[in-house]
């Protein structure tokens, strides 16, 4: 399943991926820095959805509460419950 989700409060306008039972591939963030969320994105590639939670999830930026991790975090765990439902 192709999934799109819209971050909020990271530089990213958009995070797309895929979701087979659970396992996230083809990760690509829209706008951010390049280099790093190419390197996020090769690195999780093929992990669980509860992997990349588990892992990413509560990650920060600067003085911001959340990251562009923590963003795919929470993109894949909310991928991983409309896949299951």
């Amino acid at each position: 399943m192709h999934y799109t989700y819209h971050p909020r409060g990271v530089c990213p306008l958009e995070i797309n991926f895929n979701i087979n039972n659970g396992v996230v591939t083809d990760i690509r963030f829209t706008g951010g820095c390049n280099g790093n969320l190419k390197a996020i994105s090769k690195l999780v590639n093929g992990w669980t959805a509860e992997q990349i939670d588990e892992k990413l999830r509560g990650n920060t930026c600067g003085r911001r509460p959340t990251s562009c991790a923590d963003q795919l975090a929470r993109a894949v765990r909310e991928a991983s419950l409309a896949e299951k439902s």
